[in-house]
């Protein structure tokens, strides 16, 4: 049974109290290929997989600072359950845009995960009762545990619609063989000719939200972004904390000193924390300034949206170089199967690939800034 918490710090006391038992299946969730269950019922019950359900329809409608938070502290449990977790509550916020009685038809029961893909690999043709849609998407991290999976869909009007289709329509693909994040479950997934009703659509950076808020104002591209830096921040958080706990018992070979006692570890472990640190200072300012003004009512600018973006962009190559430190420090230790290290290496540098972080991110913020010309509407 699924939980109704609505206070953020309640919520981000659950997934602290989640810690040890996304710890101890993280193994089997990179086995399988697909998060453990006992780990999707756990972050199912606390209410973690819908942060972003707007009150109105039974949600917590947390905030992104809060949500951040909590993306992190179970990304640093296991890279895969925070990546899942993120996937499937920034996907709620889509329940944002819904007409509301859909909305409230999908996401009313606490329990319900929707998650999937934006890219538009569906075509959509107007039938007299919705969009008839065959397509067949990447990445469809979380899918298998979603009761509605998300896929965008070019429709035969030259519009854009990002359909919500039912799991029972849809046909999974066992494609996910992947170095990182294993254990996410992103495989391909697809249907043929599902006709999806015309109000269980939405048109994310066309259509406008349905319903009133804060959180309905910031921008969802930003919210997106956000989550995958926090992922990345979360996995760079377990590694730093790896190499902690390996350094002061690990004697490199023909060294007479532990990997804490030198000199040069030293040294490359503070630079580590303080970029990691650092990166994560400038996200939380940079949303948290994004989320003042939507709270005070107002449209978050171009240039604001921009700065969330280089903030995200910069988060995760900061976490990509804390956890390369951390691998590097832990010497023949990290290759080990058993090494939490080799996992981050791996889950960090497929979550960097996302294109919400990519580094072309930073030619896009280069010209905002400079008042050159550039498409913004994915900021």
């Amino acid at each position: 049974m699924a939980t109704t918490l609505t206070d953020p710090g309640a919520l981000l006391a659950a997934a602290r109290e989640l810690v040890p038992l996304v710890e101890a299946h993280a193994d089997a969730s990179e086995q399988g290929r697909r998060l453990a269950p006992p780990v999707v019922e756990a972050l199912r019950s606390a209410g973690l997989f819908r942060l972003c359900v707007p009150a109105a329809y039974g949600g917590p409608e947390v905030d992104p600072l809060t949500v951040s938070e909590i993306i992190q502290t179970v990304a640093a449990a296991d890279g895969a359950a925070g990546w899942c977790l993120m996937i499937a509550s920034t996907t709620s916020s889509m329940s944002m845009f819904l007409p509301p009685d859909t909305a409230r038809a999908i996401y009313a029961d606490p329990a319900v995960i929707t998650g999937g893909a934006y890219a538009p690999n569906g075509r959509g043709v107007r039938t007299e009762a919705g969009w008839s849609v065959t397509g067949r998407w990447q990445w469809g991290s979380g899918t298998q545990h979603c009761d509605w999976v998300t896929g965008g869909a070019l429709t035969d009007d030259g519009g854009f619609h990002l359909c919500f289709l039912p799991a029972r329509a849809v046909e999974f693909h066992d494609t996910w063989y992947s170095s990182g994040l294993r254990g996410t479950g992103s495989l391909d997934f697809s249907v043929d000719a599902v006709v999806v009703p015309f109000d269980h659509t939405v048109q994310p950076g066309v259509g406008r939200p349905t319903i009133d808020g804060a959180l309905a104002r910031f921008p969802n591209f930003n919210l997106l972004a956000t989550g995958v830096a926090s992922a990345a921040l979360g996995i760079a958080r377990r590694a730093l904390d790896e190499i902690t706990a390996l350094a002061g018992g690990k004697r490199p070979l023909f060294s007479a000193k532990t990997v804490a006692d030198s000199a040069v570890a030293q040294d490359g472990f503070a630079r580590a924390e303080a970029g990691l640190g650092a990166a994560r200072a400038f996200l939380a300012h940079e949303v948290g300034t994004a989320w003042a003004v939507a709270q005070a009512g107002d449209r978050v600018s171009t240039e604001q949206r921009a700065r969330v973006r280089l903030a995200c962009a910069h988060a995760a190559r900061a976490a990509v170089a804390a956890v390369d430190a951390a691998y590097e420090l832990g010497g023949g230790t990290s290759v080990y199967a058993t090494s939490p290290l080799q996992r981050c290496l791996r889950d960090v540098h497929t979550a960097s690939q996302h294109l919400m972080v990519s580094p072309r991110m930073f030619e896009t913020v280069g010209k905002v800034l400079w008042d050159r010309k550039v498409d913004v509407t994915t900021l």
